[in-house]
């Protein structure tokens, strides 16, 4: 065999493998549902106190935060990496809400919440979760619900 034509093949072959490992990379991770909705329970007990409700939203952000990252959107912020998803998420009104709650809750962690606010802003990091496949848990419902069904 001509030595030229083994030279190609291989370079070759090591251009598909750069190229096949940059593409792997690319590839959004498959999300482990089941600890995304044991740490989602878990921070669920921080909202039976008044006291601990801004680490409830504090740890709900770098929930959403974490599977944003291995659902690989972009972005050097989580912020940007919102924009990036804004077209899987449905409420991105109730989300940017909810982040720029946590971000106040974590700049002052003694700040004053109201109840109303802690709750919109699970709801919507519960959505964003559901939506980019982190979480998979119903909805609550109510007993008129039930009778429905």
């Amino acid at each position: 065999m001509n030595v030229g034509l083994l030279v190609s093949i291989a370079a070759g072959a090591v251009v598909l493998l750069i190229v096949g490992s940059l593409v792997y990379r690319r590839i959004p991770k498959k999300l482990k549902v089941d600890q995304f909705i044991c740490d989602w329970k878990e921070l669920q007990g921080y909202c039976r106190d008044k006291a601990t409700w801004p680490q409830a939203i504090a740890e709900a952000d770098k929930l959403l935060d974490r599977a944003l990252k291995k659902r690989k959107f972009k972005g050097k912020r989580m912020g940007e990496r919102m924009v990036s998803a804004q077209r899987v998420i449905s409420d991105n009104d109730r989300l940017w809400f909810a982040h720029n709650l946590a971000k106040k809750v974590i700049a002052d962690p003694k700040i004053k919440l109201k109840e109303a606010d802690v709750k919109a802003a699970l709801i919507g990091f519960r959505q964003a979760l559901k939506d980019i496949g982190a979480l998979n848990i119903p909805e609550p419902t109510t007993p008129a619900e039930e009778a429905k069904k």
